[in-house]
């Protein structure tokens, strides 16, 4: 357990430190590009991350460190979710609307890309 407990913590410590780098790379206008774009690439990332895990074995503690800790940790559905009711609360409904969408399809369509990439991967 405690074996288990310290990889995510591991992993949520890289993944914060992505999060935060990506956010002041990025720069946020009128649209939350920062967190857009780290849930874009978090969805194809475990995308790729699950299908590796299904085609080859990947230990418990694997899949801890890099999809609960690191990616977990990376990509930010609570931020998009408080960013988007700020948006609308700003009565800036077209706007809120595009990355609503936007950010749920493109995540889902990443998610299914990174799920064909990393099947089609031969890693052995």
């Amino acid at each position: 357990m405690i074996q288990h407990v310290t990889m995510v913590a591991l992993g949520g410590a890289i993944g914060a430190i992505l999060r935060y780098t990506a956010s002041n790379i990025l720069q946020a206008t009128n649209f939350p590009w920062p967190t857009f774009t780290v849930n874009v690439v978090g969805s194809v990332s475990i995308g790729i991350l699950t299908a590796i895990a299904m085609n080859y074995t990947l230990s418990q503690e694997t899949m801890l460190f890099l999809s609960t800790g690191l990616l977990g940790a990376f990509t930010t559905m609570s931020t998009f979710s408080i960013e988007t009711v700020g948006l609308l609360k700003a009565e800036n409904y077209i706007i809120a609307l595009t990355y609503a969408t936007l950010s749920f399809c493109l995540c889902i369509i990443g998610a299914f890309a990174g799920y064909s990439l990393g099947s089609k991967l031969n890693l052995g």
